[in-house]
């Protein structure tokens, strides 16, 4: 295996981590209640998925 030439400066090792940038979630909103949750997930406030029900919820 290949050793590095030269050390790596400060900089460049920031530049690389600084890529790494965690991203809120994106949300939607379910057209019947108006509450948020994740898409292409069952709704785990409701247990509806593409307005089928999928999970039975306990109240």
């Amino acid at each position: 295996m290949g050793q590095p030439k030269r050390k790596q400066s400060k900089q460049r090792s920031r530049k690389r981590r600084g890529a790494n940038v965690f991203s809120a979630p994106q949300l939607a909103k379910d057209p019947s209640t108006e509450n948020l949750f994740i898409p292409h997930r069952v709704n785990p406030e409701t247990g509806m998925y593409r307005g089928r029900q999928i999970m039975e919820l306990e109240n």
